[in-house]
């Protein structure tokens, strides 16, 4: 039964249930690749923003004893230089990691969907 008026309807084109089993999966494949990318590209901001945090504390002056405000999780901490530069190397090499898992899926999708594509 359809909704359209008869002369609207085509004639109709058959797809195998295998093939929209595919077409399915190569739809949540893309979803989930726009997802990774779209985090992947908040993820490479902030690991902007650690880097030029880096920067900043490499010019900071060792002599002077004042603490470095610095942010862990929603909260911001006054931390000893030297505390803050440790704290913040640890920071980088957790996003740097983030990144490589997140672009490690992103191939994955890809592979997935060109083996789809393939296929259909």
């Amino acid at each position: 039964m359809s909704l359209l008026p008869p002369e609207d309807e085509g004639d109709g084109v058959e797809v195998a249930w295998e093939d929209q089993q595919r077409i399915n999966t190569f739809s949540k494949l893309n979803n989930r690749l726009s997802d990774i990318q779209d985090l992947l590209k908040v993820k490479n901001e902030e690991k902007e923003y650690y880097d030029d945090l880096s920067t900043e504390l490499e010019l900071a002056d060792e002599d002077n004893p004042q603490p470095v405000l610095y942010k862990i999780g929603e909260a911001f901490f006054y931390l000893p230089l030297r505390d803050a530069r440790r704290q913040l190397n640890g920071d980088l090499k957790k996003y740097e990691k983030e990144i490589e898992g997140l672009e490690s899926k992103a191939r994955e999708c890809e592979n997935g969907m060109k083996e789809l594509k393939v296929l259909l």
